[in-house]
């Protein structure tokens, strides 16, 4: 997550009524709707949630986007 609060893109893998699916997450809104716009994914898909920064204890603006279905990227091994 710190990784995210220094604007880098961070996935949280984790299983949703038994499906797969991610949160990409990052202080970094113009990355994520880069990402987005090179996997398909429209704008209007992004989130925006402020998040607590772990080291500080301060809620930041963060975005992210529910990844799952055909736009979840495999694991890496």
């Amino acid at each position: 997550m710190i990784y995210a609060m220094d604007g880098g893109l961070w996935m949280h893998r984790h299983v949703w009524k038994g499906r797969p699916m991610a949160h990409l997450v990052s202080t970094d809104k113009a990355g994520l709707l880069t990402y987005g716009a090179s996997n398909g994914i429209p704008p209007a898909r992004l989130q925006f949630k402020p998040l607590k920064d772990p080291r500080t204890g301060m809620r930041r603006e963060a975005w992210h986007w529910d990844l799952g279905g055909p736009f979840l990227p495999p694991p890496l091994r």
